[in-house]
């Protein structure tokens, strides 16, 4: 409650925050870290990892100071070391040089990207020309790309549409990465269906279940939000559309922090309602130590909105759980 200069009371708005679900780990991720940890318990540090296991700058710090040492290419790996291949997926060449240097490689590489890889090889197999909806240089768009090189242009956002240029145009298929915008990419999608008719769409949704679902509760809580934090690191690729999102669908601002002394308290200045979510490669424990610091500056109220429940887990990579239970 407050008091006006002539005495009379008013009611002072209620600092809140709107909590989103789901958020966090997707399945992919949580396979993908689990996959890290249980190889250093099973043959011991150090292990070898190629590229970001996931983009998450704390979850890449963790596991270093567990025993982990990530590389960017094969050729950084000892002989005959063991290496990870990361969620986002790698390119057939990438094995190949695995191989060569006989490396024990462990494929962590998300089921939801290797379905995209078999869709590449499939249609390219069948001589379609393949339009990949995708940012350029992103890992998963390069591996996913090395599978059928020949074949696949990328398109980057509605704005690549106009340089596309097939074959046959009654030959011809989109995938995505998993990680756009969904708007987005529907966007690009209708663009590409205007210039040909009888482009084809993958069997089933390219884009994650995970992207879908965080991007969704964020469309619902951000129209009554005055702010909107964002949870993940900058080379997140959904994390960074989540902010995107919630831009568009209303709230007044959106930030992407990776961690809670990141917060700006001038962007809270006049903010009644904070709506905080995290990317699919973050651990639970950095939001909440960002509620944390959100009730530091007032905002302790917190009320999650729940759209939908995930239930979704992928067993261990094939390679890893075979020396598990040899070990046991």
């Amino acid at each position: 409650m407050g008091r006006r200069y002539d005495g009379r009371v008013f009611e002072t708005p209620r600092k809140r925050v709107l909590l989103a679900k789901p958020r966090g780990y997707c399945a992919g991720v949580d396979r993908a870290v689990q996959t890290v940890e249980e190889a250093l318990k099973l043959y011991g540090a150090p292990i070898y990892v190629r590229k970001e296991i996931v983009h998450n700058k704390h979850v890449v710090s963790t596991l270093q100071a567990k025993g982990a040492i990530f590389v960017e290419e094969n050729f950084e790996v000892p002989e005959g070391a063991t290496v990870i291949f990361s969620a986002h997926g790698v390119a057939p060449e990438v094995h190949e040089q695995a191989r060569e240097r006989n490396l024990k490689a462990i494929d962590a590489t998300c089921p939801l990207v290797t379905k995209v890889h078999h869709e590449a090889r499939r249609f390219a197999a069948e001589d379609y020309d393949i339009l990949l909806i995708g940012h350029e240089g992103h890992e998963e768009v390069i591996g996913t790309s090395g599978e059928a090189p020949r074949h696949i242009q990328l398109v980057d956002g509605p704005d690549g549409v106009a340089n596309v240029t097939v074959r046959d145009p009654e030959k011809v298929v989109w995938l995505s990465q998993t990680t756009l915008s969904v708007d987005e990419t529907m966007e690009t999608v209708a663009r590409l269906k205007e210039k040909l008719p009888l482009l084809q769409s993958p069997p089933s949704d390219d884009i994650c279940y995970a992207t879908q679902n965080r991007q969704q509760v964020m469309k619902q809580i951000a129209p009554d939000c005055d702010v909107v934090l964002v949870v993940g690191s900058r080379n997140s690729s959904n994390s960074v559309r989540m902010v995107e999102v919630a831009v568009q669908a209303g709230a007044r601002q959106g930030h992407l922090i990776d961690f809670a002394h990141e917060i700006d308290p001038a962007w809270l200045e006049g903010a009644t309602t904070v709506g905080l979510s995290s990317g699919a490669s973050v651990p639970e424990e950095l939001v909440t130590e960002v509620l944390g610091r959100l009730a530091e500056l007032g905002f302790a109220d917190v009320e999650e909105v729940l759209t939908v429940q995930e239930r979704l887990t992928f067993s261990l990579p094939q390679e890893l759980k075979r020396d598990m239970k040899a070990a046991a």
